[in-house]
Formats: structure tokens, C-alpha cells, sequence
């Protein structure tokens, strides 16, 4: 009797510890904000093109901050926000851990190439990540080669997300 007694405290204790590590490591759905860092390793800026003066490059390092409502869907399938689904981009091979995720973007259309994200998160608060994008894009009767990394974080603001409305899941 004393035996069964401590093997179901010892089944119980486990499954506490478990059902607390699933719990740290789950994404909460509802608001989140995201602040992120673009910068061209090579932009579609043909060669030789010069600005007007005091005009900076739209293809410069780029930080914004913007706010997502991050739907269980997403968590789901994803385990963190996604980019805005561009119209030729699919995203494929999706990992999903515990603690990260990875996934590659494939473009095919006026933007063609592939990038590969790479996200993680250490509490349920917060994620970092990190987008790298490698291809050619059309203008006009010329295709351009580009390439560009965003690296980004995020936190979580609360359960509603008030006019923030969530985005569509992106294609696969």
C-alpha cells in the first residue's frame, strides 16, 4: 500500500512538472507587438541609380514596430506570428518544437526565391526570430537579384486585441 501511495504522488509530481513545462513554453493567442529590423544584403536598386539629396534608400536598414493579434490557429500550426502572406509566397517545411520553430518561403511569380525563418521563445511573453530571403524580382522587363534578412522580436500586450483584427493564415 505505502509502495502504490508513493508511486502515484510520483506520477502526480511528474505530471505537474510536465503540464508546467508544456504551460512556459505555449504562445499565447491575443495581441502582440513585434518590432522589426530590415537590411538589404542587395537591394533592387539597379547599379549607378543615385538618389536626390537628403532622399535615404527605401532598401536601408528599416525598423518598425507594429502590433498583430495572433490567433490559437496560428499557435497552432505555426507557434508564432507569420509575415504577411505575399500573393506568390507559400510557406513550406514547417518545424514546430516546443521552444522554436523554422519554415522556408517560397516565392514564385514577380518575387522569386526562398527564405528561411527561424523564430524561438524562452517564456510565453516574448519571441525572437530571424527571416532571410534570398532571390530575383521583376521590374519590368529585368529581373534583379535580392537579398535580405529582418530580424525581429516580439511581446505579448493581452488577450484582446481590440481593432487590431487577426491576419489571415498564410498559404501552403
Amino acid at each position: 500500500m505505502h509502495k502504490t501511495r508513493l508511486w502515484i504522488t510520483m506520477g502526480c509530481c511528474l505530471f505537474a512538472l510536465a503540464l508546467f513545462a508544456w504551460a512556459q513554453s505555449t504562445r499565447k493567442p491575443g495581441l502582440w507587438e513585434i518590432t522589426s529590423n530590415m537590411t538589404w544584403q542587395q537591394s533592387p536598386l539597379p547599379p549607378g541609380v543615385t538618389l536626390p539629396a537628403g532622399m535615404k534608400s527605401p532598401f536601408s536598414g528599416t525598423t518598425t514596430t507594429t502590433q498583430v493579434c495572433l490567433t490559437q490557429a496560428m499557435i497552432d500550426k505555426y507557434g508564432t506570428a507569420m509575415p504577411k502572406s505575399q500573393n506568390d509566397c507559400k510557406i513550406e517545411n514547417i518545424v514546430l518544437n516546443a521552444n522554436s520553430m523554422s519554415a522556408e518561403m517560397v516565392c514564385s511569380g514577380r518575387m522569386n526565391g526562398k527564405g528561411i525563418m527561424e523564430s524561438s521563445w524562452s517564456d510565453r511573453d516574448h519571441t525572437k526570430g530571424k527571416m532571410h530571403f534570398t532571390g530575383a524580382m521583376q521590374g519590368g522587363q529585368n529581373s534583379m537579384p535580392v537579398e535580405w534578412t529582418v530580424e525581429f522580436t516580439s511581446a505579448y500586450k493581452g488577450p484582446d486585441c481590440g481593432s487590431v483584427k487577426p491576419l489571415p493564415m498564410p498559404s501552403n
